[in-house]
């Protein structure tokens, strides 16, 4: 077929003039790919990746394939053609390795090493049409990144890193070109390009000194607030500091939030970073950071990200209809996630996952409560904020009240988190200025006991550590007459959530009745004030977080302000939290202050002691990367598959309650909206029930999925409205059942 026409994509329309030529893609991909892969030092390792990527479609079987014919294999010959570099520059083995992995994956996701690429490398293959030579020029300069810092003992994990984030900037780079392609050809609108961060970081510390006047003209003056003030210009004074990790210290209503967001804005115009992502530990708070960040600095620039919804298995397997899916890049200026969507994206060997990795470099990471990241997944999401700063040019702050043991050289493989990268003045001294509560040991209690200690209090707040236990204590404490009885947890879909505690807050201002009874979920930056607070017994981090939630202004008196911890004899906690609660007991007999940063250090200490090494990586990251000479083990799928941040096993029911959620469902399936941006409208309208429930309602007709044939089992939308009460949200079992979801928050 040599001298013929070769093209990347074609059309409906038998006019072959208006495809894309194969040569206009590769030469577009690889431009978009080396931009950036330059962000990290990576230009040319991630350009060559796009030049070679879909050189098997340079074969007669691809162009029949785009006639009708056969599926092909086009994303192996990319792969062995970089290979061939090997013999003649040595000194790029692992480089072109790394590449050939990208480019094998660029549509199935990152392969092992093993028993996956090499095995698909040593497949007879169509020869390649010589013609591509002329096409698509190579100019042959060296792979490997010129600045990275390489580090002893960890250089296998560093080289798989690099090779997860070139593919980042592979796939997203493929998806625009295709993409912008098929938008063109249609003349369909692509999905709106987002602003600069640099371009606007002027104006956005504009708005967001404006919003930050405002607020401090309309709080009331006292002595946190006025704490909250010098915390904020303190933060804000760091800014100016080298990019590297930093950690945020600040006890529970301290206002992080807030200071973090001027030190990432500052920080950012500072050394001219291109993105802020703010991750929080839960879904449940999530879109209230998100509101404070839209009203701060206007929702044209604040993405809000935290779907639940699987994108990769959105929609038709075709190109076309993927590329209509919108799947998220994060290249807004601010984005707001979950540490699930970002650790989990970090260790994925997902396209779409992967698409958005490249924007964490020469980024603000904020991690919010960052001691929430599971014990089991720990060692790697330290290994990778390392990583980021020490090679990716982001800034990342460790943002939490109860500051984790994650410091080196105390923690094997920690943070450089000296004094000087401490944003927070003087910790320990805040601590004592921040003292509001007083923890006492409430012994056990069940839910009889429960409700008479509450009945002795107008407003009070009951966590306990599972769903199940708080709606019997909610239907307990209703029968017994408790007035002002509130019911919160992840039954209920985030918007409702959202509705439910603006209405306990005004409840709490008033000084109406108000008993809330809730899940962990109140705990991650709930802003909540309650005179008293109840804590199922946990770990000790988990106590400091409830504690954040009674008297949380400062109003009231110390010894008045009790967080009582107690044990639910009938509902007792999983074998973890019990463990966690063990930990405690022996920190607390060595701490009267079971708050003070002294005993939150002894207590991780103790807790990571007692996990051991290999508990802190279960999933077997730090172990999955291996290089023997120059020959590459990498298990990319093996850990894509398995890696979860939390092993929820939950599925995903939409309750569309409201005429935005109906018009979204119905736009869906009418086609006239795409899935992937159905996905992101719908995220606050998901209640996550166990698999076996949600089968159960789809059996009996109660939950139907949106548009199957084309969504697969990915919109499971409630078709009973009796299933969701106002108060307890989805009731899917009998009152006495008890699911999968016990100890799910």
């Amino acid at each position: 077929m040599s001298s013929n026409l070769f093209f990347a994509h074609s059309l409906g329309n038998p006019d072959e003039s208006l495809w894309q030529l194969l040569s206009d893609h590769l030469v577009a991909v690889s431009r978009l790919a080396g931009s950036r892969g330059e962000k990290f030092g990576a230009e040319v390792a991630a350009a060559r990746s796009g030049l070679l990527h879909d050189l098997g479609k340079y074969t007669k079987g691809f162009q029949i394939r785009l006639r009708g014919g056969e599926r092909v294999d086009h994303s192996t010959a990319g792969a062995s053609e970089i290979l061939k570099a090997i013999g003649q520059r040595p000194e790029s083995s692992v480089m072109a390795q790394l590449v050939a992995h990208c480019i094998a994956g660029h549509h199935a996701g990152l392969p092992d090493s093993l028993g996956d690429l090499d095995e698909r490398l040593k497949q007879a293959l169509e020869p390649i049409d010589s013609q591509w030579r002329n096409e698509i020029a190579s100019d042959g300069a060296p792979l490997q990144p010129p600045t990275f810092q390489w580090r002893k003992g960890v250089l296998p994990y560093q080289f798989g890193f690099l090779g997860r984030m070139i593919f980042s900037c592979l796939v997203d780079a493929d998806f625009r070109d295709t993409e912008a392609f098929y938008a063109k050809a249609e003349n369909k609108p692509v999905d709106r390009d987002w602003p600069q961060l640099p371009n606007i970081i002027d104006e956005l510390i504009a708005r967001f000194d404006i919003y930050m006047d405002k607020k401090s003209r309309a709080t009331p003056d006292s002595p946190v607030n006025r704490l909250r003030s010098e915390i904020f210009d303190h933060v804000r004074e760091g800014a100016n500091v080298d990019a590297g990790v930093f950690s945020l210290n600040v006890p529970t209503g301290g206002g992080k939030t807030l200071a973090s967001l001027a030190f990432a804005l500052d920080h950012a115009k500072r050394h001219g970073l291109e993105r802020i992502i703010y991750a929080i530990p839960f879904t449940s708070v999530i879109d209230q950071t998100a509101a404070i960040f839209k009203e701060a600095l206007g929702e044209d620039v604040v993405l809000e990200h935290h779907s639940s919804i699987d994108e990769d298995r959105l929609g038709s397997r075709e190109s076309r209809e993927k590329l209509r899916l919108a799947m998220e890049d994060w290249a807004a200026p601010i984005v707001v996630t979950t540490n699930v969507q970002l650790f989990e994206s970090l260790h994925s060997h997902r396209p779409s996952r992967c698409r958005r990795l490249h924007n964490l470099a020469r980024s603000v990471i904020i991690l919010d409560e960052a001691q929430t990241i599971p014990l089991a997944a720990l060692r790697p999401c330290i290994a990778a904020i390392n990583e980021l700063a020490l090679n990716y040019r982001a800034s990342i702050v460790i943002c939490t009240a109860t500051q984790p043991a994650i410091a080196a050289p105390d923690f094997i493989g920690g943070l450089p988190l000296g004094p000087d990268r401490e944003l927070a003045p003087d910790p320990r001294a805040l601590h004592e200025k921040l003292a509001r509560v007083r923890i006492v040991d409430g012994g056990a209690l069940d839910n009889a006991a429960l409700c008479a200690d509450l009945a002795e209090h107008p407003q009070g707040l009951v966590i306990v550590n599972s769903r199940a236990h708080a709606l019997a204590l909610y239907r307990d404490a209703r029968k017994s007459g408790l007035n002002g009885c509130v019911h919160l947890t992840t039954r209920h879909y985030g918007a409702h959530r959202r509705e439910i505690l603006r209405r306990v807050r005004r409840s709490l201002v008033d000084q109406d009745p108000c008993h809330l009874i809730a899940t962990s979920l109140v705990e991650a930056g709930v802003d909540v004030d309650f005179p008293r607070v109840w804590r199922a017994e946990a770990g000790l981090d988990q106590i400091a977080q409830a504690a954040g939630r009674c008297n949380r202004e400062g109003r009231r008196l110390l010894d008045e302000s009790i967080v009582k911890v107690f044990q639910a004899p009938d509902h007792p906690p999983p074998r973890e939290m019990r463990a966690l609660a063990q930990d405690m007991a022996r920190v607390r007999a060595k701490h009267a202050d079971l708050l003070s940063p002294d005993a939150l250090r002894d207590y991780f200490s103790e807790v990571y002691w007692r996990k051991g090494e290999d508990n802190l990586d279960k999933f077997g990251v730090l172990k999955a990367f291996k290089v023997s000479g120059k020959q590459l083990d990498f298990d990319y799928r093996k850990i894509g598959e398995n890696f979860r941040l939390i092993e929820s096993y939950m599925a995903p029911v939409i309750i569309a309650a409201d005429d935005q959620s109906r018009k979204t469902i119905k736009d869906l399936e009418a086609g006239w909206l795409p899935a992937g941006a159905a996905a992101r409208a719908l995220q606050n309208y998901i209640v996550q029930v166990p698999p076996r429930a949600r089968d159960q309602m789809l059996a009996n007709q109660h939950v139907r999925f949106v548009a199957p044939d084309r969504f697969g089992d990915q919109f499971a939308v409630l078709m009973t409205p009796d299933l969701y009460h106002e108060d307890c949200g989805l009731i899917w079992e009998d009152a006495d059942y008890l699911g999968l979801d016990d100890f799910i928050i």
